[in-house]
């Protein structure tokens, strides 16, 4: 799914979506309509999602937002989405918005991965591959660093731990591919 649900509205001006992108607590919004919530409060800081109340610290645009370049309209949202994204899209983000953030990156990278119509660059498909394998092989080999034969339970936490810096890596890995793409360059 690259665009909002088809029975959705905006959550803002309720009504149907003009350039909807999604923010990174997975809900949808029409562009215009997001970026008067963040022209309301503070330019320095991210704005709050009006749903969930988490910071938006990125937003990624349908395929079909993107490809209305042409509008002028349309153009001028869109380079105000990507200067939003350029600002706010790295910004050092605490371990609670990155595993905030997780379900939102890895279920849009996973979609990227499968579709041959997308392209992520090789180097970052075989890094990704490469942390997949590797997590596979530390969690699945009987070597660990904390053995579950002498802990048992407790034993599986180093795996726990292990799978949880792949999903990290790979969920930072994908955002600031996503920043990239979608905030431009600074210059």
């Amino acid at each position: 799914m690259d665009g909002p649900p088809v029975n959705d509205c905006c959550s803002i001006c309720h009504g149907n979506f003009h350039l909807p992108h999604q923010a990174n607590c997975s809900h949808w919004y029409c562009g215009n309509c997001i970026l008067q919530v963040w022209n309301h409060g503070s330019a320095l800081q991210p704005c709050r999602c009006p749903l969930c109340r988490r910071q938006i610290t990125l937003l990624v645009p349908s395929q079909a937002s993107s490809q209305q370049v042409h509008d002028p309209e349309a153009s001028q949202i869109l380079r105000r989405i990507e200067s939003y994204n350029r600002v706010f899209g790295l910004q050092s983000a605490g371990l609670g918005q990155r595993l905030q953030d997780l379900p939102f990156l890895l279920k849009r990278l996973f979609r990227e991965l499968m579709d041959p119509q997308r392209s992520l660059p090789f180097v970052i498909k075989a890094r990704v591959y490469l942390a997949l394998i590797s997590t596979a092989v530390y969690v699945l080999s009987p070597v660990d660093i904390i053995p579950e034969a002498l802990f048992g339970v407790l034993g599986l936490l180093d795996d726990v731990i292990i799978a949880l810096i792949f999903f990290l890596h790979v969920g930072t890995l994908y955002r600031a591919i996503l920043v990239r793409r979608y905030g431009g360059s600074s210059t």
